[in-house]
């Protein structure tokens, strides 16, 4: 069950409307690392959890804050789109536009810079929108609910290190000091969401659960431990052998680091199998199609 407060986390309303700006805090509402994103990833992982109560119950916790992130945002869009119609936009950047042109800037570039998003008037009637900054629609894809949660806590972590850098950069592009308080709340947030995760992998290897590498629980003997130390330099110059990656002890204290300057291959050359007649693709030559194709089962049964 959930409960809604009629109350915000925490709010300052923008002291002018800006419908430029509203457009940008799109990103931050339905982004690939928006609220929107983090919201669904926490609230699945919680939902998916088969661990101890703990995880799953501050899993729930974050994820329902996520949700009056949301709020908020979407109650600064409708505010800094409030008395900003797309008429009073157009009239804003038409000198712009003739400065551009007569400067050789691309006009359609000045005008796109700073217009509001039609869909803002057109589609949710100056209302905030589950989309990005440039209208593509928020996506189930961006989330990441694996059921393995030191696999899922490190997804959390760079979300959250993606999401607090686009909210800083946000920061910087207003002048507003109404909008400005409300991101310094979120950054703050984001600040401790991103030490909440590492205190959470912290917890969580600490307790034998999962340690390095994910998934723990796969036989490392079933791995070709030969090459699972190695720092293959695939690129020219060495400078990558100065890194931590590339000699001592590796992170997960099972094995050294390796450097290996001249990487070279260790599987043989591919020979793809031809193709058989039904498909008509091109063959090394039409003689070892005919013998593919001649002792192979009908196109269909194999499809089927």
């Amino acid at each position: 069950m959930f409960y809604h407060s009629k109350k915000l986390q925490y709010f300052k309303p923008p002291e002018k409307p800006d419908a430029v700006y509203a457009m940008k805090i799109q990103e931050l509402i339905g982004g690939t690392f928006g609220e929107m994103t983090v919201m669904m990833q926490y609230l699945f992982q919680g939902w998916n959890c088969r661990g101890p109560a703990k995880y799953r119950d501050m899993l729930l916790d974050v994820g329902t804050e996520e949700i009056g992130h949301i709020e908020m945002l979407a109650t600064m869009i409708a505010h800094l789109l409030d008395k900003a119609p797309l008429e009073v936009q157009e009239e804003g950047v038409r000198d712009a536009v003739v400065g551009a042109v007569m400067g050789g800037t691309n006009p359609r570039d000045v005008i796109m810079n700073a217009a509001m998003n039609p869909q803002h008037a057109i589609v949710s009637g100056l209302g905030a929108m589950p989309a990005d900054s440039v209208g593509f629609p928020w996506n189930g894809r961006f989330i990441v609910a694996s059921g393995n949660l030191l696999a899922d806590f490190r997804s959390n972590l760079h979300a959250e290190s993606q999401g607090r850098l686009q909210a800083v950069r946000l920061y910087e592009m207003t002048d507003d000091p109404g909008v400005k308080d409300t991101l310094s709340f979120m950054i703050a947030r984001d600040t401790m969401h991103q030490n909440l995760w590492l205190a959470a992998i912290e917890d969580l290897e600490q307790s034998g659960l999962e340690t390095t590498p994910v998934p723990s629980s796969f036989p490392l003997e079933l791995e070709k431990r030969e090459f699972a130390y190695q720092f293959w330099n695939h690129s020219e110059g060495n400078e990558s052998a100065e890194g931590r990656w590339a000699k001592g002890r590796s992170m997960d204290g099972k094995g050294e680091f390796q450097y290996v300057a001249n990487p070279q291959a260790v599987g043989p050359e591919p020979q793809p199998p031809q193709p058989p007649e039904q498909l008509h693709g091109t063959p090394q030559n039409r003689q070892a199609q005919q013998g593919n194709g001649s002792s192979a089962p009908p196109l269909v049964e194999r499809i089927g």
